[in-house]
């Protein structure tokens, strides 16, 4: 492939590059080292999420730059830009964690702005940790340029005392901390080791999970999304992509061929089958959003039930995504599901080949018990389950990958915020089969939706795992274990029934059934609703504020404007 491949006169770079008027555009680029044949190139914008915040996102700079020759190899002029990150990890349990669910915004909005302002003609998206990637994929269909998707790669397991562990002992170790269980020194000898290589956080968490569901949905190059971030591997991926997005171009394959309603739900059905993170729930919708596609949370859930679960990945079983990519990858996965009829076949993806093209030189892989086969599941529905009731007429979520109980009946202890249930966790001020209520964690109410891994670790930490539940309209977070609820809909702050229990009402989980019910009478409701009033936030400002004013509900996937259905010409045909 060579530049004469390529004619300007139809993609956006025409508008900073073409043309005696573009002299002045040209002059800047000529500033940065760039010939007169790679400005008449078509510029292909390389974002990252790089950053020193964690090691999700710490080797994405260095992966960008291999991206880039790729581009130039193909004849392609790469322009790299930088976008945030918010840490999961480091913003856990405490305030900071109001952030993480509006980065994902603020990660597509800039995207979107950096392209639309500089008039790239693709995008090649490499992002880390949890909101990172969905915030990428959001901004390749919105802006429906050919897009490519990279994630940077997971971390490698640590080695606690010849035990294998991730970031999930660290914080189920604060628990036991408190108990007495674990003292101080091994604390620390567990925190200094849990995490010894640049990457995502190596489980089926929200990192891994949205990197599965970026090969799913045809967005990521096969086999990429698996490989762990120090592996050396990962340069072929990314100089592979580089390449392709050139492809892409050329044949006008764009990120809304690829995400149609059947991606979508073959993205769902890899999510159950890996036992992923509830957040898929709120990430899916939200991509759909940007593609004018309705795909809400109880859309997912009926894909989960109906989907088995076959990955043995942690929290839930016993691997990491490492173990994963060493048997046969994602695409392992993919291939089984599609095999038992799980996953539409016909399905485009950014090789420019078919999913069921793609599965077809993937072998089944007996030697390993990493993945099972789909028609010999660990469990033969999903490993997530949509939840709906009285309680959550909107729906709500939980994840029961290796969960040995699935029905749950207790009496409710309400908290109107984290901080107040962790500090009763903390405190052990808490009655065993109790159902712990946090609200006003929702889109609005937090602001933000905060997950809530601090506290369910630290109860799991305490030997409470399977003894408690605990309910929330806010999220947590993919290395959550327990029986977890979260998302519940509508939210307290807009005067969801989540806001009208009191203590002592008694709560009835099935997850079997995927009903979640109070035993309260509709008019006792009722009467609750008219005395009720919605808490004030601290958040008068900013950025937290602004989100606050325009996001949905997490049933629609907490989005913050109309969508692609409003659209009335995308950019990529501007």
């Amino acid at each position: 492939m060579d530049a004469k491949t390529f004619d300007k006169k139809n993609l956006p770079s025409r508008h900073v590059t073409q043309g005696p008027q573009r002299a002045p555009h040209r002059a800047f680029y000529y500033a940065m080292g760039l010939t007169r044949a790679q400005i008449d190139q078509p510029f292909v914008g390389v974002a990252t999420c790089w950053n020193e915040a964690a090691p999700c996102n710490i080797a994405l700079m260095r992966q960008a730059q291999v991206v880039k020759k790729g581009v130039a190899a193909a004849s392609g002029t790469p322009r790299e830009f930088c976008t945030i990150t918010v840490t999961d990890g480091i913003a856990m349990g405490h305030q900071g964690m109001k952030s993480s669910l509006v980065s994902r915004e603020v990660i597509a909005d800039s995207v979107e702005l950096t392209m639309r302002g500089h008039g790239y003609d693709a995008l090649v998206g490499l992002a880390g940790c949890d909101k990172s990637l969905p915030g990428m994929m959001m901004s390749m269909v919105r802006l429906n340029v050919p897009s490519i998707f990279i994630y940077g790669g997971s971390i490698l397991p640590g080695s606690y005392r010849g035990t294998p562990v991730t970031i999930q002992d660290v914080f189920e170790a604060v628990g036991r901390h408190s108990v007495g269980d674990m003292s101080d020194e091994d604390l620390t000898e567990l925190e200094e080791v849990a995490c010894p290589s640049s990457g995502a956080c190596g489980a089926q968490f929200t990192a891994n999970t949205m990197a599965t569901v970026s090969e799913a949905i045809g967005l990521a190059l096969p086999y990429s999304a698996g490989a762990p971030a120090p592996y050396e591997l990962r340069d072929k991926f990314c100089m592979a992509a580089g390449e392709q997005i050139m492809e892409l171009i050329a044949r006008n394959i764009r990120p809304r061929d690829i995400v149609t309603r059947k991606a979508l739900e073959n993205a769902a059905a890899v999510v159950a089958a890996s036992g992923g993170s509830t957040n898929a729930g709120l990430h899916l919708p939200a991509i759909a959003h940007e593609c004018g596609i309705k795909f809400d949370l109880m859309d997912v859930a009926k894909i989960f039930k109906k989907t088995p679960y076959i990955a043995d990945l942690k929290p839930g079983g016993k691997y990491v995504a490492k173990d994963m990519f060493e048997v046969g990858g994602i695409p392992l996965i993919m291939k089984t599901l599609l095999d038992n009829g799980f996953l539409h076949g016909d399905e485009m993806t950014v090789t420019g080949r078919t999913i069921a093209e793609n599965m077809e030189s993937v072998k089944w892989n007996d030697d390993q018990d990493v993945v099972y086969p789909a028609n010999k599941p660990i469990t033969k529905t999903g490993g997530v389950v949509g939840l709906k009731g009285n309680l959550a007429p909107e729906g709500a979520i939980v994840k029961v990958a290796g969960m040995s109980t699935l029905k749950f009946t207790g009496p409710a202890r309400c908290f109107d915020s984290e901080e107040e249930v962790f500090q009763a966790v903390t405190n052990r001020t808490y009655e065993e089969g109790e159902v712990l209520v946090i609200r006003y964690e929702g889109p609005v109410g937090g602001p933000g939706m905060r997950e809530m891994l601090s506290t369910t670790a630290a109860l799991y930490g305490q030997g409470m795992g399977e003894k408690m539940a605990l309910i929330t309209d806010g999220r947590f977070s993919g290395a959550t274990r327990g029986f977890c609820i979260g998302h519940v809909g509508p939210e307290a702050a807009v005067g969801g029934p989540i806001g009208l229990l009191k203590d002592g009402d008694m709560i009835t989980i099935d997850a079997v059934n995927g009903t979640i019910d109070v035993d309260v009478s509709d008019a006792e409701m009722e009467t609750r609703r008219k005395a009720w009033a919605s808490r004030e936030t601290d958040y008068r400002s900013g950025v937290i504020w602004k989100y606050a004013q325009t996001v949905g509900q997490a049933r629609e996937g907490a989005i913050t404007h109309p969508g692609g259905e409003a659209e009335l010409v995308c950019y990529a045909d501007m």
